[in-house]
Parts: structure tokens; sequence; C-alpha cells
């Protein structure tokens, strides 16, 4: 079995609800937020393996055989080529990699290229194996990577006899999302009551709806703003969307955190074990 733990928006508690069932699943724990991950800094892992991540091609400029005509420059959409020292180089954080360069040069003079972009970390906790990544700064793919960090999760899982993954997708419903969300059995959506909050949980349950997956909502801090705790309440009563936890506002979350702590909170632990039976 896979159980998600997504949400609509960042900053809504998603990584902190997940950190809690982490030390309550039993199975293997991925983070696929990989762009700005941060399940680690909780779960303090011991990394016993690194895996590179390649990203898409991007071009090169193979300097022997550069006759410096110019030509790429001119066409490349992105500004992605710069003359340097009488030589044309690709900046490869705003090459997108269209090739167009690469089938125009007269002169075979640039080719596409994948390099590490990234990287797969396979780890152990505490509280059970854990996969992880960190795509570098500016790289795109990060639904590729997210789904490579899935495959790594499921292979350990099969490797370890254990029969169950929790995923801790990106917020959003961006690619990572949708790719953190493949053969999720179970989504936690975790919300906050405000009106983005609310307006951030419908687009995602859309997309939950969209994969046939089970929906559980969480409302993290509900007693901030009660009214809109009432909305989202009545929107899940209509949709028959089980809540299965009304986190109240806790002063020592942020101190535990910053402690590097989990907060382990009874309406937590009492979600989970809702979600799992």
């Amino acid at each position: 079995m896979q159980i998600a733990v997504v949400s609509g928006k960042g900053g809504t508690g998603k990584t902190t609800v997940t950190s809690v069932f982490a030390t309550l699943c039993k199975g293997v724990i991925a983070d696929c937020d990989v762009d700005a991950p941060n399940l680690h800094i909780l779960l303090k892992p011991r990394i016993l393996e690194e895996i590179p991540f390649k990203g898409m091609k991007k071009a090169r400029i193979i300097q022997d055989k550069c006759e410096r005509c110019g030509l790429c420059m001119d066409l490349c959409r992105f500004d992605a080529i710069y003359v340097e020292n009488d030589s044309y180089k690709v900046d490869i954080v705003r090459c997108e990699g269209c090739a167009f360069c690469f089938r125009a040069c007269p002169n075979k003079a640039i080719e596409m290229v994948s390099e590490e972009r990234g990287k797969i970390f396979v780890s152990e906790t505490e509280y059970g194996p854990f996969v992880h990544a960190l795509l570098e700064p500016g790289e795109e793919n990060s639904g590729l990577l997210v789904h490579e960090v899935k495959a790594k999760a499921e292979k350990v899982a099969e490797e370890k006899g254990l029969d169950l993954i929790l995923v801790d997708g990106a917020p959003g419903i961006g690619c990572p999302v949708i790719a953190s969300l493949s053969k999720v059995d179970k989504a936690v959506v975790v919300t906050e009551p405000t009106l983005s909050g609310l307006n951030d949980m419908e687009r995602v349950l859309k997309l939950i709806r969209h994969f046939r997956i089970e929906p559980y909502i969480i409302i993290n801090k509900f007693n901030l703003n009660l009214d809109v705790s009432n909305k989202i309440e009545r929107f899940c009563k209509s949709e028959k969307i089980p809540i299965v936890a009304k986190v109240p506002f806790y002063e020592d979350i942020p101190k535990a955190i910053a402690n590097l702590q989990i907060p382990i909170k009874d309406e937590i632990v009492e979600a989970w074990e809702n979600i799992w039976r």
C-alpha cells in the first residue's frame, strides 16, 4: 500500500504531519518534494547510498569544431549561448534542451549531453528506510526525479519485505505532485483555515479523484479561523470526504521543529490510526 501526504499549497504543515506518520508507519518513507526537501531535517537519516540523477539533455559546444559563426547564438530563443574569451559557450541554466542549435550547427560542433542534475539518497532512520533526493537549483524534470525516488522506494520495500510506502508529496498540483500520486492508494490532504487553503485543497482533491485515490483531510491550526474551518467541514461533508483530524494551533510545534524534534500530537496519531486501519 502507498499513502501520500499532499497539500494544495505550501506552509500548511504537510511535512510536519508526515514526520509524525513516519514514526508510526513501519514502512519505507519517501520524500518526493525534490525541489525543496526538508523531511530529512526531522528524520535525521544516515545515508547508505547516493545515486546520481541525470536530467534532460542540454547543449554543449565542442570547442575544437566550433568556427565561431554565431548562428547558434542568433537562433537560441532562450539566450542560453554567450561569448566568453572569444569562445561560444552554453549557460546550462538558461538552456531548455530544445536541440535547435544542435540541429542547425553547420559544423556539428554542438552535442546534446545529459549531466548529473541531482542525487537520490537511500538512507536509514530510527523509523525505517528513507528514500529522498535533491534536485540542483534551477533544474527541471523534477517529475522524473520523483518517479525515480518512488521506484527506488518500491525496490527497497520489496527487498525488506515491507508492504507500506509513506510518501511526502510536493505542494501544489503540478508535475511533481502528479508523479507523487502514481500508484498511491490513499491521499491525505493537509489544509489550513484560509481562503487560499480552501481553494487549493479543492484543486488537489480534483487531482486525487482523477486518479481514483481515496482522500482524507486534516485541517491544521483549525482554531485560528473557525469560519473557514467550518466552510472546509461543510465542503467535505457535501463531498463525503472524511476529516480525520482537526489539529489546533500549538505554540510548541514551531519550537519543537526549531529544535529538530518531531512534534507528536494525539490528533495526528489518531488520524494515522483512522487512515491505516
